[in-house]
């Protein structure tokens, strides 16, 4: 994993993508893909992302994630 984050982040500074940027979508993903693992609740989802409840609220909110969604069988 840690050669694919190197080649990632080459490719993203190769690029001219600004660290804001790539932290905004990086997180943003990472909460997206917490969130369908825990079947949306947000309450199991910031404990396992080490956030307060209220701050996965704010994001889920700022980064417009539909966070009801559920898995599909």
């Amino acid at each position: 994993m840690k050669d694919q984050l190197e080649s990632l982040v080459g490719m993203m500074v190769e690029r001219g993508i600004l660290l804001e940027e790539a932290v905004t979508e990086f997180e943003k993903k990472f909460i997206k893909r917490v969130l369908e693992r825990l079947n949306g609740n947000q309450s199991r989802a910031a404990k396992a992302l080490g956030i307060h409840r209220n701050t996965l609220s704010r994001k889920v909110d700022e980064y417009k994630l539909d966070h009801s969604r559920r898995h599909r069988s």
